[in-house]
């Protein structure tokens, strides 16, 4: 297995109206192929190939005093050179 190397890292406390508008943003970028994430003085440049891996997961955890922590994983890969027909049976009902 490889190792992992951490470029950006943001988590924050948003309003579901904030996170739905930063998501629609960030798919416009998307569809451009240039994602530029910005926080302080961190900046990074994402050029997105034609075909990407998207994984989604929904998970529960046990916080204890918290109580149920409850995630929705959306996640973009992709691979250096990767020219693989894309698609799967993935929609949003």
């Amino acid at each position: 297995m490889g190792k992992e190397v951490r470029l950006f890292k943001s988590e924050e406390r948003h309003t579901r109206s904030e996170v739905a508008s930063f998501l629609r943003e960030l798919a416009g970028k998307l569809d451009e192929g240039t994602v530029i994430l910005k926080q302080g003085d961190e900046e990074i440049t994402l050029e997105l190939p034609h075909n990407l891996i998207l994984d989604i997961q929904v998970e529960d955890e046990n916080k204890k005093r918290k109580g149920i922590q409850h995630s929705l994983e959306v996640e973009i890969k992709w691979f250096d050179g990767d020219d693989e027909v894309a698609g799967g049976p993935l929609k949003l009902g």
